[in-house]
């Protein structure tokens, strides 16, 4: 952090202590009938079964690609009371009950590049989508009717990101073949771009060579097909390139020589092509350092619609997430969401507005023929919900709430946004939870703990969309940290790209400098830190405890101990990953992997630990949780490992939900001892 005279540090200092006892005292005043207990210790109604069960997480937004129905749109509902299950879901306009469409046996989930995403398309009626158990193509003609294949068994072939398009009669879509992996032949599967008969299943490769694409996309005309590809050791948000080629006149092939690279590169990210009424490209660049849209026009200039340091759409860790959706009424304007923010750009005049939904945060978005959108909407007080917006009146629609809930606003803590000083010289950004429950007060001059929170990636961002998890501890009294830490998306690609060669370094110290920020500013108890985190946030977590002696506690789901391991025994799309954020994996750079892995430093870790693993999971296989969690008891510290069957990279059962959230709360109590109300959890805790 830069230099600040003790002076000003003790005038500070004295003025926000008196701007939190002047909060205090306000809260004395407004809620006379609420119970005075320390933080932690209060009762929630917001359980960690209200967080899991009866509640789903909607992964995409489709409308049907036949104009004659778009009054009905479709969604994916991740079901977390059904075991994980994903479900595609209807509803048509004016009616008042949604549909569930997948039926029992059927999991509309795929795996290519392992975390999935585009996993549907709906056309003329039909849904089509990927199976989880054997990975084929199925095509459901009605809710009548049972799923029928589209594609072969036993072809260790998995599809994504697919689209119809009626002037060829094909599918168009991201192929993974994993048959030379099965028979021992190749380590990685291979991806192409492929056309699909729908009739009989045929295949036909159209780009191939690159180690990943996405996004194939055929123009109105069926005569050219855009895509996007990159190679290791890029990521989609590196540098990637996008493709136009001439389609045969069946729309079966690429013309061969047609191929040609139209945008991208060295150091750009471009994404999500799309193609207008007039066959024009539109596309998602990087290219000014932020993710603005593009149009190529009729004379091959490229222009940024709406130049603004600001980000349309976000990292391509999934498929199927568009940033934004042409209007199909052929009158040049596109639903944009830059940011949080949804609205309308005019491609023609260049005007642009923004769209008022009464929500903050929105996603998935799809456009029909009459210029109605859909798309996920949320809000730091309202739970995520598929609406309808009438982008001539601006009327909404709330067609599925994620969550039906009646329950008092009074529990909920709303983020504040907030950025502090962290090394370098720079700023670091985040949302901050207070402790909120309005059955409850804390004793005078008591400071609550804090739970920073990692986020997974790490090229990723957390929203201010109302989150039951961080709810869930706000509403027992702790304060929450949600860090965007240097390395997230949203903030341009400057600030993405500060993790580069820096993971375990920029956001460790960003996590550890905004919990001494709050703690030096007065609002947290310096003495009760902990952090949590997923994944690539669970690293971040490991690396805090063991590399810092800022936290007195920290909890990883599924988090990275070995960098070396991870390096070695990955999946193909993350495989080069570290490349960027680490060095390449060459023996020169072997000491920076185990100078960065906490499982290689655990003598320094001297906090508590609490470990929670699936053992399916193939991005950070389990041996890596166990290896952490037996040198910390080794070390004689506090420390749990709790291992799901059954579970893959992120957990999906209700019960497993649960257990991971009320057994990192109960560790946390048992860890800075204060008793857990209404929290029942059989978990043994060693050393303590």
């Amino acid at each position: 952090m830069p230099a600040v005279s003790l002076t000003h540090r003790v005038i500070y200092k004295v003025v926000n202590i008196a701007t939190v006892q002047a909060r205090t005292l306000s809260r004395y005043f407004t809620n006379m009938s609420a119970a005075v207990s320390s933080y932690g210790t209060w009762k929630s109604p917001i359980s960690s079964q209200l967080v899991s069960e009866s509640s789903v997480n909607f992964q995409e937004v489709r409308t049907d690609l036949n104009s004659a129905n778009a009054d009905t749109v479709y969604w994916t509902e991740l079901r977390y009371d059904e075991g994980g299950r994903y479900v595609v879901c209807s509803q048509k306009s004016g009616e008042p009950k949604f549909q569930s469409l997948t039926p029992a046996g059927f999991n509309a989930r795929t795996r290519v590049h392992e975390y999935g995403g585009g996993a549907t398309m709906v056309y003329d009626g039909a849904v089509y989508f990927s199976n989880f158990a054997d990975q084929r193509m199925y095509v459901q003609s009605s809710t009548m009717e049972a799923p029928e294949p589209v594609t072969e068994e036993g072809t260790f072939h998995r599809f994504a990101d697919a689209e119809f398009h009626p002037k060829t009669g094909r599918i168009y879509c991201v192929r993974e073949d994993h048959s030379l992996v099965e028979k021992g032949q190749d380590k990685e599967p291979q991806n192409t771009i492929v056309s699909v008969n729908p009739v009989n299943g045929s295949m036909t490769v159209l780009a191939s060579g690159a180690d990943f694409y996405s996004s194939p996309r055929v123009s109105p005309n069926g005569k050219k097909i855009a895509w996007i590809q990159w190679c290791h050791p890029n990521m989609p948000w590196d540098s990637t390139e996008l493709w136009v080629g001439d389609l045969n006149d069946d729309g079966s092939l690429i013309l061969s020589g047609t191929e040609k690279q139209f945008a991208g590169g060295n150091d750009i990210s471009v994404m999500q092509p799309s193609w207008t009424a007039k066959n024009e490209l539109v596309y998602i660049s990087d290219q000014t350092d932020w993710w603005n849209l593009y149009h190529v026009t009729s004379t091959g200039e490229h222009v940024n619609l709406l130049p603004r340091e600001q980000e349309i759409g976000g990292p391509q860790w999934i498929f199927g997430d568009p940033g934004y959706q042409i209007d199909p009424r052929n009158n040049g304007e596109i639903v944009t969401i830059f940011g949080e923010e949804i609205g309308i750009l005019n491609m023609t005049n260049g005007s642009y507005r923004k769209v008022e939904t009464g929500f903050k945060t929105h996603s998935h978005v799809s456009v029909v023929g009459d210029g109605t959108i859909y798309c996920v909407a949320g809000s730091p007080t309202q739970f995520p919900c598929i609406i309808r917006v009438n982008s001539t009146s601006g009327k909404v629609d709330i067609i599925r709430e994620s969550k039906s809930l009646e329950l008092d606003k009074g529990y909920f803590s709303i983020p504040e946004t907030i950025s502090w000083n962290t090394t370098d010289d720079e700023l670091a950004h985040g949302y901050f939870y207070p402790p909120q429950n309005k059955d409850y007060l804390a004793p005078t001059g008591e400071l609550p703990p804090l739970l920073v929170k990692a986020h997974g990636g790490p090229t990723s961002a957390t929203t201010s969309s109302l989150n039951l998890k961080i709810q869930y501890f706000t509403s027992r009294g702790f304060a929450v940290l949600d860090v965007d830490y240097r390395g997230s998306t949203g903030y341009g690609k400057k600030y993405r790209h500060r993790l580069r060669k820096n993971w375990g370094v920029c956001d460790v110290d960003d996590s550890c400098s905004g919990a001494l920020h709050l703690a030096d500013t007065g609002r947290v108890d310096k003495n009760r830190l902990c952090i949590d985190g997923s994944s690539a946030g669970g690293y971040t977590t490991l690396a805090c405890l063991t590399f810092k002696s800022v936290f007195k506690a920290g909890a990883s789901h599924y988090g990275i101990g070995d960098l070396e391991a991870l390096a070695k025994d990955t999946h193909k799309f993350e495989s080069r990953y570290l490349d960027t954020m680490i060095s390449p994996y060459e023996e020169k750079y072997y000491p920076i992997y185990k100078e960065r892995s906490p499982i290689n430093h655990v003598d320094k870790l001297d906090c508590a630990l609490a470990i929670f693993q699936g053992d399916e999971d193939k991005i950070v296989p389990p041996n890596q949780a166990e290896m952490m969690y037996k040198a910390v008891k080794a070390r004689g510290l506090p420390t749990t490992y709790v291992l799901f069957k059954g579970e893959q990279h992120g957990f999906r059962k209700a019960e497993n939900i649960q257990t991971s959230l009320d057994g990192e709360f109960y560790f946390f109590s048992k860890v800075f001892g204060f008793e857990a109300a209404d929290i029942d959890v059989q978990m043994q805790i060693d050393n303590l």
